[in-house]
């Protein structure tokens, strides 16, 4: 069969086919690597040459400056601003996208962090994770950090019980984990965002009310009957709380924008009073006006007193959030950097393997 890149430009065949004087594209690099990218804007660039105006729907600002003349951002459904690309700069559309500066974007709330609300021990399993143990205080965010492969997502996975693990313990609330149960993860306070919300973390054909309320379906059954009404008053409070933008409760996950089918998944665990959350690439394929409500969210989750996990491959998010960041390395926990000392250079060290002693690796 042919590769979404090849699909795309079939696609522009065919409408060049029928002499288009205009050609809309709508996010058309989502799920496209780098060199597949690079076709599809030579068969732009090459369209316009012909006089054909092009409209490029995009949230991936690098691909506006490589292959834009002019920027128009909108918020909120209207028009913020226009500008030549030439003339612009990431900083000022970013600025446009949510009305603020890159600098206010991640505003760190500086938090008391209580005893710890997880811990793990020696968490471990053969060929793919070594014996890994830290703990995470109520009210701190522990930043995961290392490249493609090293190990992270399955370090969450084997804290949440998703994946089986050989050796080790992890307790949420000094409450042991039997582990490879996440039902008992959920019992205990314990949530997990997955990194592919499409595929593990939402049932895109299900209403934002099923999604939300799937792991609490308990507090509403009655004899073996869902009391709907309870369900739907449970999952409106939610969407208010967090601000979904969704035409009714009632519509399918998947017609919901990507921050706001990132937005559902998080309401589901809070909806499940959890104390512990662990986030996997929370803010990824997601606008940067999304992002900064997802920043926002997390800052208030962690002045209620939740401890966080999170991993991420922005930098930046991991610098501008994290009071700790855990770097991880073909699957080995290679050190934990203090806020004070976390540098993106220092971080990097780390994830290439090469360890820094530290006195704040606990």
């Amino acid at each position: 069969g042919l590769s979404v890149a090849e699909q795309q430009l079939v696609e522009i065949a065919g409408a060049l086919r029928q002499r288009i004087r205009l050609l809309v594209m709508d996010e058309p690099t989502a799920a496209l690597s780098r060199s597949e990218i690079e076709a599809l804007f030579e068969v732009v660039r090459s369209l316009c040459r012909t006089g054909v105006p092009v409209i490029y729907i995009s949230h991936r600002l690098r691909e506006i400056f490589a292959i834009g003349d002019r920027v128009t951002v909108m918020r909120d459904g209207q028009t913020v601003g226009t500008r030549e690309v030439e003339k612009t700069d990431v900083g000022e559309l970013i600025n446009l996208m949510v009305g603020r500066t890159i600098a206010e974007q991640i505003p760190k709330r500086e938090v008391a962090i209580g005893e710890p609300s997880l811990e793990v021990d020696g968490l471990g399993r053969e060929g793919v994770l070594s014996p890994t143990t830290f703990s995470v205080g109520s009210g701190e965010i522990l930043g995961v950090a290392g490249l493609m492969g090293s190990g992270r997502t399955e370090l969450a996975r084997a804290i949440f019980g998703a994946d089986p693990t050989d050796t080790g313990t992890v307790s949420v609330t000094g409450r042991d984990l039997p582990g490879q149960q996440p039902s008992a993860s959920i019992a205990a306070g314990l949530g997990f965002l997955t990194e592919d919300r499409k595929l593990q973390g939402l049932l895109l054909k299900r209403s934002v009310t099923e999604n939300i309320t799937l792991t609490t379906l308990d507090d509403f059954a009655r004899l073996g009957v869902i009391d709907l009404g309870a369900e739907s008053e449970r999952a409106g409070t939610m969407v208010d709380r967090l601000g979904i933008r969704a035409a009714s409760l009632d519509q399918e996950a998947e017609n919901l924008s990507g921050g706001n089918q990132q937005k559902v998944v998080l309401a589901r665990w809070l909806a499940a009073r959890c104390r512990v959350l662990l986030f996997d690439e929370p803010t990824r394929g997601i606008d940067v006006g999304a992002k900064a409500e997802i920043y926002e969210l997390i800052g208030e989750l962690v002045e209620q007193g939740v401890a966080v996990v999170l991993i991420s491959s922005e930098m930046p998010e991991l610098l501008g959030l994290a009071d700790r960041v855990a770097v991880m390395h073909e699957g080995a926990l290679q050190g934990i950097v203090p806020r004070a000392e976390a540098t993106q250079e220092r971080i990097l060290q780390l994830a290439l393997g090469h360890a820094i002693p530290t006195a704040s690796s606990d």
